[in-house]
């Protein structure tokens, strides 16, 4: 078969399922958010974005548009190469010993996105520890599927938060040395690992801990830690991984270890060394982010009440959510086509974006709308995401819960 063919034939599958995966041309406008322009075929239009991850809306926030502009007008564009070679500049360090800091670790190391870190860590570890086994949670992000699989590495999928199943392979393993890598918030299901138990299991076993708080991060804890800090955890686990681009609302990701750890994985990781460095303004953004996290518990209490004001919202509407208590909202479809249908009814017909969540990212039969509301949806956005989701249950005839 031709190459080409063996491309169309495969998009033409994916349109078929509805898992062809379009992509909204928009616009945020800074002091407007969750509001943006959308860049439709028939014009612009203003609509109400329901699926940011930019979760406490700090990609607009006074204190970081100040530091990036700041550092941008005194320090240029580019960091000017790899940090070995000529990109490691003062933000970078000053950012990581304040990544640092927020872990309760000794030191950090700077990625460019939060799938690099875990790509990085990940594969590093497992390709340069002789005769580890790796265990990861089934549910675990594509970022460390991917990092654990580019090591070629002895792998065990365990259910996920199944730790019988889990103790049982821990068991099998025997003397060799373990890995467990999992996350703290999942997110898109919204649900929590069990993370004391992990650590138990761990201890128990002497394996490594490894998780994953992309999720969490600046959103749990008393200072924005994620969950390993709001449960008093971080001390306990090996090697913690994060992302400056979602609660933080810039760009990069990140781990957090001890001293040896952070520089091993300096000193052998591929995806660190050999690409060029986060731009110093970005680096500076994201500590002004941090920082203000670290002091203020508004931007938090008010995500996690919007978020219950959203499931009450379903609950009175019988709209079929998955009742997890953390930030994420999934609301369920489960079917492809009718996920898609209705992601694209709310945005031409309602001016709401929400993407179609559908396989490989979710299982299939469990399509879904994941809803992440921030601490800027008003009660007016709230009222008018309603009306239109009733709209589109009523037009496509979905189900609702008993």
């Amino acid at each position: 078969m031709n190459p080409r063919e063996l491309f169309y034939e495969d998009l033409e599958t994916l349109r078929a399922e509805g898992r062809y995966r379009t992509f909204a041309e928009l616009e945020r406008e800074v002091g407007d958010f969750p509001d943006a322009i959308w860049h439709s075929p028939d014009g612009t239009r203003r609509i109400q974005l329901w699926c940011s991850n930019d979760y406490l809306g700090m990609g607009q926030h006074p204190k970081v548009l100040e530091a990036m502009e700041t550092t941008l007008r005194a320090r240029g564009a580019g960091a000017g190469g790899t940090r070995n070679i000529g990109g490691n500049t003062h933000q970078h360090v000053e950012l990581e010993k304040e990544l640092a800091s927020l872990h309760g670790k000794e030191a950090a190391l700077l990625f460019t996105s939060g799938y690099v870190s875990n790509l990085a860590a990940l594969g590093t570890m497992a390709a340069n520890i002789p005769d580890l086994v790796v265990f990861s949670d089934s549910k675990n992000h594509a970022s460390m599927i991917d990092g654990i699989r580019s090591a070629r590495v002895d792998k065990v999928i365990f259910p996920h938060n199944q730790f019988k199943s889990l103790e049982t392979e821990l068991i099998k393993a025997g003397s060799r040395p373990k890995l467990i890598a999992f996350e703290s918030v999942y997110s898109m299901d919204g649900t929590i690992g069990e993370l004391e138990r992990f650590c138990d299991l761990a201890d128990k076993y002497g394996a490594l801990t490894y998780i994953d708080e992309v999720h969490a991060v600046g959103l749990y804890g008393r200072e924005g830690g994620g969950k390993s800090q709001e449960l008093c955890l971080a001390h306990r686990m090996d090697l913690i991984e994060g992302t400056l681009g979602k609660a933080f609302g810039c760009l990069g990701g990140y781990v957090a270890a001890d001293t040896l750890l952070v520089d091993w994985i300096r000193s052998k990781a591929s995806a660190f060394i050999f690409t060029t460095a986060l731009p110093p303004y970005i680096a500076a953004g994201a500590l002004a982010s941090i920082r203000h996290l670290r002091t203020s518990d508004q931007e938090r209490s008010m995500i996690h009440e919007r978020a219950e004001t959203l499931r009450q919202h379903f609950r009175k509407a019988r709209l079929p959510f998955m009742e997890a208590q953390t930030h994420i909202v999934p609301l369920i479809i489960g079917d492809a086509v009718k996920t898609k249908q209705v992601s694209d009814r709310l945005l031409k017909q309602h001016s709401i974006y929400v993407q179609a969540i559908n396989y490989p990212t979710v299982p299939k039969g469990t399509e879904r709308l994941r809803f992440t509301p921030t601490p800027l949806h008003n009660d007016a956005h709230m009222d008018h995401l309603l009306e239109a989701l009733q709209e589109c249950w009523r037009t496509f005839d979905l189900p609702r819960v008993a």
